[in-house]
């Protein structure tokens, strides 16, 4: 360790491996045991305050895996201590009970294999005139938990799709072939079964966008642009401390929940402990034969693991800072991704202006903002996680989606649950739904939660012309209270206040959430899918700290039999004002596909934003220097 090592600094390789050998000498390491999971459990927060009043390390540095045999799958949950070179615990995982482990690498080849010799699998594709196995894509997609058969819930399981690939550019994601599924027991080795529903012709025409039959000639009217720093950057990065303007926070990178936020101070006053996206699930909604498709992207596949390396001037413009990240395979050998996390500045507009009809003066400013940010690739969609940091306090998450549209057969006409985006190609409708995990920490630790409405006032003696407009404000006393559904009709908004601070008005200091005007989860309450997806239900939780409350599905996601997570989290309906509390936010698009989304999708937006409200006592960009140039007349002078 360091003279700057800090206890939420992201795991190092050597203590990955340092972590591995101690798993081994305890014996929970014997082939054919694989890692479906490895990360730094975190320290608690009294522990990290001990750690910075005394300025020594904590009393403990912990690893947390999870553990597959994948002969028995048995599933073993261990924290194993660096400091003491022990195993803290072992715990067997219910699986019946709690879900499956994440999946891991070899069994998405495990199940290639198995599809390939299977005869049930070769027939049904020979009656589509499929005989070539070497062409057909296989797509291994978690099974979730339908009680249907009941017995299928018990094994750790996959359900298949298959998709043409007959040349080796070929887009696969083009040709699916519709109507036919296998479920795939991963511990037996074996298909249980074949089920052929349907047949649909394979859609033929190519989906290549690298081919310029497909995509036609490149333009060449884009003319260059070049974004330059000539004296450097704002900001400076030390270890994973990152400080910028009044900024500062702890950068860190983890294989399930990739990017994390930690102490998140603005102008030397906390707002936020931790923050982070560390769940999210995409519903596809065809109720006819992919009824299963829902993917926990985060839980059952692990986002931060298939993190991209950046490249400058492709992915990140301008005086960029890298960081690299250290994940582990199935092995538990750590892998360095070279530049995974990108830093940089960039100029994001008009951050104020006016021009003044009384004394002359003519004046703007321009925004900047701090972008820390990393890509990631699950299948056939492409995440960009982005936390933005802007001049005047606030704090901005944004998800980029592009990839390719998961895709299906398309008998022709007009499809309630799906868009044609080629000829017999359909894209069924979906959910993007992210959870957003803000450990708030507004002015201190000692925080509560008021829902915010705005509405217009019916005519009567105090507003005689019907115009006024009033807030409604809410105060969220406990956690069953404060599990709250989103109103863009009445702008909704949820105010995280200090309850021992107050500004110069005497009012509680603030950060308001304000979220965008989307549906949640849209599957029926009682469905096995919102049994599982609980947390997507709502767009607003508040839960008391509770360091093992990480995850808003729950610890194991995989084939979970739903009620974990939030909802159980929620269960003791505890006391959320002036506590120490975790704010949950649901977020995300339903994407009606469309024709322009195909064969590769342009960048769709989701997300949202924290802003402060009474934490400063003005604007506090006042000091925001004028650009340069003739931008600024100040009483009828240039300036």
């Amino acid at each position: 360790m360091t003279d700057n090592w800090h206890p939420l600094d992201p795991a190092t390789a050597g203590e990955y491996l340092a972590g591995r050998e101690i798993m081994a000498a305890a014996g929970l390491l014997a082939d054919p045991v694989r890692f479906a999971y490895y990360g730094l459990e975190e320290p608690p927060k009294d522990e990290v305050a001990k750690h910075e009043a005394a300025e020594q390390g904590p009393a403990d540095r912990r690893l947390r895996a999870f553990l597959l045999n994948l002969e028995s799958g048995e599933s073993t949950d261990v924290v194993v201590s660096l400091t003491k070179g022990s195993v803290v615990r072992a715990r067997t995982v219910d699986t019946a009970a709690e879900g499956q482990l994440p999946i891991i690498d070899s069994e998405y080849h495990l199940v290639e294999e198995i599809m390939a010799a299977d005869p049930d699998w070769q027939a049904a594709l020979a009656r589509r005139g499929l005989t070539d196995m070497s062409k057909i894509r296989i797509a291994p997609i978690t099974a979730g938990a339908y009680r249907a058969p009941a017995e299928d819930d018990q094994r750790r399981m996959v359900r298949v799709l298959a998709f043409l690939q007959a040349g080796e550019h070929d887009l696969a994601w083009a040709h699916p072939v519709d109507g036919v599924t296998a479920h795939v027991d991963l511990i037996a080795r074996k298909v249980l079964r074949v089920i052929d529903a349907f047949q649909l012709p394979v859609p033929t025409e190519s989906g290549d966008y690298d081919d310029p039959a497909v995509r036609g000639p490149e333009r060449t009217t884009l003319r260059p642009i070049e974004i330059t720093q000539p004296e450097g950057p704002s900001f400076t990065v030390e270890g994973s401390l990152l400080r910028w303007q009044d900024w500062s926070l702890r950068v860190g990178f983890d294989a399930r929940e990739g990017l994390t936020l930690h102490q998140v101070e603005l102008a030397g006053r906390p707002v936020m402990y931790r923050a982070s996206v560390p769940e999210m699930v995409v519903p596809y909604g065809d109720p006819r034969f992919r009824y299963w498709q829902a993917y926990h992207d985060t839980g059952e596949y692990l986002v931060g693991k298939w993190v991209n390396s950046l490249e400058r001037g492709c992915d990140c413009l301008g005086e960029i800072t890298y960081l690299d990240a250290v994940v582990c395979g199935e092995t538990g050998e750590p892998r360095e991704v070279r530049n995974a996390i990108c830093v940089h500045e960039e100029d994001a507009g008009i951050l104020w202006k006016h021009t003044d009809i009384f004394n002359g003066s003519a004046q703007s400013r321009r925004q900047r903002r701090l972008v820390v940010s990393y890509f990631t690739t699950v299948g056939n969609y492409d995440y960009g996680f982005y936390w933005y940091f802007y001049l005047d306090g606030t704090i901005e998450c944004e998800v980029k989606m592009t990839g390719i549209v998961f895709t299906a057969g398309h008998p022709g006409g007009d499809h309630l649950y799906s868009t044609e985006v080629a000829p017999g190609l359909g894209a069924p409708v979906h959910q993007h739904l992210f959870s957003a995990r803000l450990d708030m920490s507004v002015d201190g630790p000692a925080n509560a939660v008021e829902e915010v409405d705005v509405t217009g006032l019916p005519i009567g003696p105090d507003n005689p012309y019907g115009n006024a407009i009033a807030q409604r404000v809410t105060r969220l006393s406990s956690e069953a209270v404060a599990a709250r559904a989103g109103d863009a009709s009445r702008g909704r908004a949820w105010r995280v206040l200090s309850t021992e601070r107050v500004n110069r008005f005497g009012r509680p200091t603030a950060f308001t959430l304000h979220p965008e005007p989307h549906p949640a989860l849209l599957a029926s309450p009682g469905s096995p899918l919102a049994q599982r997806a609980g947390f997507a239900a709502r767009a607003l939780w508040v839960t008391r700290y509770d360091p093992a409350h990480r995850y808003p599905a729950g610890d194991f996601v995989n084939q979970s039999p739903g009620g974990g997570g939030l909802p159980a989290y929620i269960a003791g309906d505890r006391d959320i004002d002036g506590q120490d509390i975790v704010v949950w936010h649901t977020f995300g698009p339903t994407h009606v596909v469309r024709t322009e989304d195909w064969p590769v999708m342009p960048v769709t937006r989701t997300g949202f934003m924290l802003r402060p409200t009474g934490f400063f006592d003005r604007n506090p960009t006042l000091d925001v220097p004028a650009p340069p140039g003739h931008c600024t007349i100040e009483h009828g002078h240039e300036r």
